[in-house]
């Protein structure tokens, strides 16, 4: 195959230094016995232990005073004997019994990998032939837990990448707010997944108003529970709901931090194990309003969600689950509607990849549609997207992994037409990447793996993770893909 792809001589690794403070959760007993002993100190070594602490820690974290504070009222909320739940605390014991109940996680201490890039809503300041971008990755911890951070930067002229300088105090949200449900929409999406006898879904149905917010829903499911708790089917039933109900949110961080000390970490029990392989693009609705989109996976340890991320500013970001027949792994969603309607690239079987069409880009109930099947030697095992689509004058190209023998992953491409994206019009004979001799030593090895791609000065800017462990980037000519595509028509 004549195509000539760049590597680019720049890697993104995993940083064991960016830490994030989270709760430390521990048994309500064991939190009783904690907040005792903490309170049995002397007033000295109360003050020495905090001032320690303060020496510590204060310059890894942005005010690790509120995040002591917030985690000590988290704990103090729990059910205590009255003797704890009486006392009166002072503000320094306050702190104390919060940095108990605080611990620091290392996001990227694992890995460093499934990247995407999308073109920053800034574009001040630049030169000729520059484009201000955004990187979003996949960041692994501890525990093998996943979050969303990102990077920064400009590509210039010559393709090259100068990231901006990496914040080192990182932040979870500022602000949460709970979504507004309406009961119908509510009870019907929960019929999608999972129902029970009718007599029992209309007491639940009978419990709530016409609108509610989570913790209103917390609270009716508990009160249920109370009741009808004992019966095993009937509480795993309330158990789905507030499973489900918990997959909605909105976050916000604080304007006064870089996008690349953001970190999306699980937040809702939907995705407690884990937010994997966010695949950005920046969606046009016409008229000059866009937004920017990710779809992504959540994780509670049994289960998958597949969900909806946007924001306009990468500051705000609404959270939602995606509903419906491509439930399931690495969807990616077409830059623009098509014929009116959304598209969604999916994989529904683990095998071959599938397209789907919505009026809403929720709720996606219509048959999905077979788009192509392994058929190369390099893809026999199966096949996935590589991010959503680009929009070229010839066509969409979708950059596709492929898994072949010993489970080494490939990255390659088909281009599907225009305004029937249904139909594929032109594909590869041959891999565009093959992890090399050092792409392929890592966490999993032999893996190249890409969540999402952009165009700039005529070329393919192609973000790709190299085994699971770190990422890169490598460059590809745009037109000289075309060509390549079009010569072996489907």
């Amino acid at each position: 195959m004549n195509l000539k792809i760049t590597r680019k001589n720049i890697y993104f690794r995993p940083d064991s230094k960016r830490v994030l403070a989270r709760y430390f959760n521990v048994s309500d007993d064991r939190k009783e016995n904690i907040i005792s002993r903490v309170l049995a100190l002397s007033s000295a070594e109360k003050d020495n232990t905090l001032n320690q602490l303060l020496r510590n820690f204060s310059n890894r974290h942005r005010s690790v005073v509120e995040i002591w504070e917030a985690n000590f009222k988290r704990t103090i909320a729990a059910v205590f004997s009255t003797e704890i739940a009486e006392y009166s605390y002072s503000f320094k014991e306050k702190l104390l019994i919060g940095a108990y109940f605080t611990m620091e996680y290392s996001v990227e201490a694992a890995a460093f990998f499934n990247p995407s890039i999308v073109v920053s809503p800034d574009q001040s300041q630049l030169n000729n032939g520059e484009k201000r971008v955004i990187l979003s990755f996949r960041a692994t911890g501890e525990g093998h837990v996943s979050s969303i951070v990102f990077r920064s930067g400009i590509i210039d002229e010559h393709l090259d990448l100068h990231i901006d300088e990496v914040g080192n105090l990182l932040e979870k949200p500022k602000h949460f707010k709970n979504h507004i449900y309406a009961k119908i929409d509510f009870f019907e999406k929960i019929s999608m997944h999972e129902t029970v006898d009718e007599d029992f879904l209309k007491i639940i149905y009978d419990k709530f108003p016409d609108t509610f917010i989570y913790e209103e829903l917390r609270r009716f499911i508990y009160e249920l529970k109370s009741v009808y708790g004992d019966n095993y089917k009937y509480n795993q039933f309330l158990n789905h709901i507030l499973w489900l109900g918990s997959s909605h949110y909105q976050i916000k961080y604080s304007l006064d931090t870089s996008i690349s000390e953001r970190v999306i970490f699980p937040i809702s029990d939907t995705e407690k194990n884990g937010i994997e392989d966010a695949r950005f693009l920046k969606f046009d609705y016409g008229n000059g309003r866009s937004i920017y989109y990710a779809t992504y996976t959540a994780f509670d340890g049994i289960s998958i969600m597949p969900k909806l991320l946007s924001t306009k500013d990468f500051i705000t970001f609404k959270i939602q689950p995606i509903n419906g027949k491509i439930a399931n792994k690495g969807a990616a969603l077409f830059p623009k509607k098509i014929n009116g309607r959304y598209a969604m690239l999916c994989r529904v079987d683990g095998e071959n990849n599938y397209i789907s069409f919505s009026d809403d880009i929720g709720n996606w109930q219509e048959e999905v549609i077979l788009l192509n099947e392994p058929r190369y030697a390099w893809e026999f095992i199966q096949l996935g997207n590589c991010g959503s689509p680009i929009e070229t004058s010839k066509g969409w190209i979708v950059l596709t992994h492929s898994v072949g023998p010993m489970r080494q992953y490939t990255i390659s491409a088909i281009l599907l037409d225009l305004k029937e994206p249904t139909k594929i019009i032109g594909s590869l004979k041959e891999p565009i990447l093959y992890p090399d001799d050092e792409e392929r030593e890592g966490y999993v090895p032999n893996v190249v793996y890409s969540c999402g791609q952009m165009v700039h000065n005529d070329c393919l800017i192609i973000p790709y993770a190299m085994s699971d462990h770190s990422s890169t980037y490598a460059t590809i000519p745009i037109n000289d893909l075309l060509d390549e595509l079009l010569k072996n028509k489907i």
